[in-house]
């Protein structure tokens, strides 16, 4: 497995759980982590989970868990001991709930990383000012980047244009980036950037979905991204080398 293909995860945002099943079948060997959303995990459950770790693929398991602090307690002590690499929590629940969050994890001596979700990369200023009015979108970022940080989650999920500022308040978090597109694509994505400029700016890992589904060639199209990530990657070893 390439060193771009590492770094690389795929959104199965498929209807049907057979369908889901079909593709990861002949991408077997081609990818390690697949990122499961809301839809999914609904129709195929636990079951499907375990279905697609037993297939040796890494887990995403992407349903923003946002609640009051107890009820996302008790989600994330359900959730931990079941193999998952990856489990998304919403930063919008406050400080409070993501410590519950992190202390469901410890006392399952779990490995599973703890994401928060900053902003949804379907928010552009002008969308974020209806729900937000008064608090810049940067500066919603940064404080809740920072409350990550403090809080004791793994990483942190954000658009690629909040790197610099997600990455310098969430300091020693990993990044998860969606939005990423190898070309420009009209969908309901507000803030993308391609995977090489991604990478190169400092992400650890992009998350692709419809450039992938799409294709009327999905291996070849996980070929070119992981390519495209190396890219990067070696774009951004250059320039710290240089600095």
């Amino acid at each position: 497995m390439g060193k771009g293909l590492n770094h690389l995860i795929l959104a199965l945002d498929v209807e049907r759980v057979e369908e889901g099943r079909e593709l990861l079948s002949a991408l077997r060997g081609e990818l390690k982590y697949v990122k499961i959303g809301h839809q999914l995990y609904a129709r195929g459950g636990i079951s499907f989970l375990k279905e697609i770790m037993a297939m040796d693929y890494a887990v995403f398991l992407d349903i923003k868990v946002h609640d009051i602090p107890n009820t996302v307690f008790m989600a994330v002590d359900a959730l931990a001991s079941e193999g998952l690499w990856a489990l998304t929590l919403h930063c919008g629940g406050g400080r409070k709930m993501l410590e519950e969050a992190r202390r469901a994890k410890e006392k399952a001596g779990s490995g599973t990383n703890l994401l928060g979700v900053t902003v949804l990369t379907s928010f552009d200023e002008a969308s974020w000012e209806e729900v937000a009015p008064g608090c810049s979108l940067p500066l919603a970022l940064e404080k809740r980047a920072s409350l990550c940080r403090e809080t004791g989650m793994d990483g942190i999920v954000c658009s690629p244009l909040d790197l610099p500022v997600v990455t310098a308040a969430g300091k020693g978090l990993f990044t998860v980036v969606p939005g990423v597109r190898p070309a420009s694509v009209n969908d309901d994505q507000a803030r993308t950037a391609t995977p090489q400029r991604t990478i190169g700016s400092g992400a650890d890992y992009i998350v692709v979905g419809r450039p992938i589904m799409n294709a009327p060639d999905r291996i070849a199209a996980v070929r070119s991204i992981a390519a495209a990530v190396e890219e990067g990657l070696s774009w951004r070893s250059g320039k710290c080398s240089n600095s």
